[in-house]
Parts: C-alpha cells; structure tokens; sequence
C-alpha cells in the first residue's frame, strides 16, 4: 500500500487521502528521495544503480523511480528533509475519517518562518521596560524621601515610593496614548 501511494505522490506531485495513511506515507516516501539525492551525489555508476534499485525494491514501479531519481532528484539537493508538507482537509463525507493533502515541496521553499526569535524580542523588551521602571522608582524613592519619612519604617517608605512611582508612571502613558490615538 505505501508503495502505491508513493507512486501516485511521486507522478502528481500530491495527493489527498487518509491523515493516518499520509502520516505513514511521510517517512516512507522521505526515505526514498534521501536515494535519489545520495545517488546523485555519488560519483560511482554502481553506486547510483545500487540506490535506485534500492528505490525500485520499495516503491515497485520503474516509472515512478526513474521520474523521481531523473527529473525529481536535483531540485531536492539543497535540502535536508522536509520534503513533503502534509495539509488537514477535513472529513470525508461517508464515514467521516480525517482526510489530508500531501505534496512534495518545491526545493526552494524556505518553509515556516522561525518564531523563537520573535518570542525572544519580546522578552528583551519587557525586561529592559522592567528594569527602566525599577531605577526610576528607585530615583523617586530616594529623592522623595523626607525627615519625617525617615522616622517611618524603611518598608513603609519604600511602598509608598513604589506607589507614587507607579502613578506617575501611568500619567506619563496616558497623554502619549491620546496623543497616537488623535
């Protein structure tokens, strides 16, 4: 069965079926185009005949290797697996099973864009906007802090600090936000 299914995604391009059956079909058919970029690189011509035979004891159909070691081949050189792309369709109507569309990818699609580094953006935005809200408190704490606050337990001011800090703070992003808004 995964030998048919790869001849019918080697000669389309795509197909749709099953999600199961596409999710088995991913490694197989990746195994089998690993083949024909190994015997692409080869510089032996048994080396070669030894992978596409390889090739042809798994897939069965002459045709469909010599498509794929041929014409298919060259444009997955550059690319270290990923060579398919599995699409969710929805259910089938009869007996509702999860249907999928999967297709070989072009060699020169670059895939998903990477998100980690968004993420990490982020980060390093809110701790440095952290860190430029501690040291102002800090500066209000100390600047504000009188003889009768003195006398006062350290916590005390220290909260108080924080809380006058964190108002004005909320003043200043108020008018800035009018201001975008206009």
């Amino acid at each position: 069965m995964m030998g048919n299914l790869a001849v019918a995604l080697i000669t389309h391009g795509r197909i749709q079926t099953t999600l199961t059956k596409a999710k088995a079909l991913r490694p197989f058919i990746e195994k089998i185009i690993t083949f024909a970029k190994k015997a692409e690189a080869a510089n032996d011509t048994a080396r070669k005949l030894h992978y596409r035979r390889l090739a042809i004891s798994r897939v069965r159909d002459k045709k469909a290797v010599a498509k794929l070691f041929d014409e298919r081949a060259s444009e997955f050189t550059d690319r270290n697996g990923g060579y398919t792309r599995i699409y969710k369709v929805g259910q089938r109507i009869g007996d509702a099973a999860e249907m999928a569309l999967i297709e070989l990818i072009d060699g020169n699609d670059e895939g998903y864009s990477k998100k980690p580094a968004k993420k990490a953006a982020k980060k390093a935005i809110n701790q440095a906007a952290k860190t430029e809200v501690e040291v102002k408190e800090a500066e209000v704490a100390e600047t504000e802090v009188t003889e009768t606050e003195a006398k006062k337990p350290v916590k005390k001011v220290a909260k108080k600090a924080a809380k006058k800090a964190a108002k004005k703070a909320v003043k200043k992003e108020i008018p800035a936000k009018e201001e975008t808004d206009v």
